[in-house]
């Protein structure tokens, strides 16, 4: 029992001190969302990789994250050379670490705020290199709009994608309205070929909490 309680402590220092360089790992996870295990950690939001409950909190040299709400998506939009799959959307209230105060201050004036996250993977099945982004546009049932700019965790999943490759990691967006918040809608961007012509228009995905 004494062996068994110590390698749970060693478990959760482990969890709580990764580096952002560190794959962390993934705490009572449930089976279906191994797709976590090889994402490494934001060096601006805290990872939520262990918040799969309601009113969970999760605290690092980030922040403290607490969850509202959680989807499990795991469904996959395939059109011309990209396979786009939404593996889950998560609402989280973040409170920031004072060292990174500066860096939301260009999105919100407030010291802790809600944010609206999705983890996406990204497919390009064509062997020649495409331009894309998975979200150009996102909408809110309580209508805000807001745009790829407004994204937090900046994890390079916009532009171009090499012929075969594979990306995936998260996109977030701070919404002002969250309690009555039931869906959003993600708009895609068009898809372009290495030529810059336009092949594939974009797309419109709406996800329900």
């Amino acid at each position: 029992m004494k062996k068994h309680i110590a390698l749970l402590g060693l478990l959760t220092l482990v969890i709580s001190g990764c580096s952002n360089n560190t794959v962390a790992s993934v705490k009572e996870k449930p089976a279906n969302i191994d797709y976590l295990n090889d994402y490494y950690s934001n060096p601006q939001v805290p990872d939520d990789r262990t918040l799969i409950e309601v009113d969970q909190t999760v605290s690092d040299e980030k922040g403290e994250a607490t969850l509202k709400a959680i989807k499990q998506v795991n469904k996959t939009y395939s059109d011309g050379p990209i396979k786009l799959t939404v593996k889950d959307m998560k609402l989280i209230h973040l409170r920031p670490d004072y060292s990174l105060i500066d860096y939301f201050h260009a999105l919100t004036q407030k010291e802790e705020f809600d944010f609206v996250k999705v983890f996406i993977e990204i497919e390009n099945k064509y062997p020649e290199k495409v331009n894309f982004a998975p979200i150009a546009l996102i909408e809110t049932s309580t209508g805000e709009k807001l745009n790829w700019e407004n994204d937090i965790y900046l994890e390079d999943l916009n532009g171009e994608i090499k012929g075969n490759e594979t990306k995936k990691g998260n996109i977030g967006f701070i919404v002002e309205s969250s309690d009555d918040l039931e869906w959003i809608e993600i708009t895609t961007s068009d898809v372009f070929d290495k030529d810059e012509e336009k092949i594939i228009e974009s797309q419109k995905i709406k996800i329900k909490f």
